[in-house]
């Protein structure tokens, strides 16, 4: 004789299976919208993104971030500068990733101002008070790159590097900062920068990954070698070098006389940073 489970458990069995399903695509949704991020599909990868909030899936709060990251990749900075805001609105309960949405607003903010458009400046300040110190230093150094008059309000905290940190590039970096925008404020036992024209001894190069106060490959090697180090770099550090109107084959000899101040700053697609200074 066949027994009959109770009716209220085949009820519970039963609702199992599509909440089981809906999982299931949500999973594979999530899998595929990162997948198109990361072949660099972004404007697919957005889109999906954006399916994912509108089906309200679990993972919303996380499709929130990554809509925006999509579009800042897509070289859409206001939007994406929104978007970053929407994000850290909902008051996002990953730490990490929202430190991430901070540097990224901070730094877009930046870019707004260098080509013309600094009313979205009070991110970059803003950031100057945050909690996180990854956030604040960001600001910071990002700050800095503006020169004297938009730079000032990161003195305090370029300061505070230089008393509290004992990372030696972060170190160097601030003082950089701080020579670039108010030379004055650097304790009486920095170095001073040594003259114009005199020749410098070692290149530093610095690569920092995106929303990163410190960097994932550093090189420091003798002038003598400046030659094979941008030999060395990948392609598309040599292609982001030439739209900034570098050619490092050759601008070397000129720049080599220079003081010891950055150089240049490069911002690849990804939010990639490629820095290079002479000491």
């Amino acid at each position: 004789m066949t027994r009959r489970l109770p009716c209220a458990l085949a009820l519970a069995l039963l609702s199992l299976a599509p909440a089981a399903a809906r999982a299931q695509a949500d999973a594979e949704a999530l899998r595929q919208a990162k997948a198109l991020y990361f072949d660099r599909q972004y404007a697919e990868a957005r889109a999906a993104w954006q399916a994912i909030l509108d089906a309200g899936a679990p993972k919303e709060v996380s499709a929130l971030y990554w809509v925006a990251r999509c579009s800042e990749s897509l070289g859409e900075s206001e939007r994406a500068l929104a978007e970053y805001g929407r994000y850290l609105a909902s008051r996002p309960p990953d730490r990490a990733l929202a430190e991430e949405a901070k540097t990224s607003r901070v730094a877009l903010a930046v870019k707004l101002a260098r080509a013309g458009q600094p009313g979205q400046l009070s991110i970059a300040r803003e950031a100057l008070k945050d909690p996180s110190r990854t956030v604040r230093y960001f600001a910071a150094l990002q700050l800095a790159s503006l020169g004297p008059e938009k730079g000032r309000p990161a003195v305090p905290v370029l300061q505070e590097i230089l008393a509290q940190e004992k990372d030696e590039d972060l170190v160097e970096r601030a003082k950089l900062a701080l020579l670039r925008i108010d030379s004055s404020a650097l304790p009486m036992a920095a170095p001073a920068p040594r003259p114009r024209g005199r020749e410098a001894a070692w290149v530093r190069i610095r690569i920092y990954q995106k929303g990163e106060s410190k960097p994932n490959v550093a090189i420091n090697l003798p002038v003598a070698l400046a030659d094979l180090v941008f030999k060395a770099l990948p392609d598309e550090a040599m292609q982001d070098l030439r739209k900034e109107g570098y050619d490092a084959r050759s601008f070397w000899e000129a720049l080599k006389k220079t003081g010891p101040a950055e150089i240049l700053t490069i911002e690849g697609k990804d939010g990639e940073r490629i820095q290079v200074w002479l000491e």
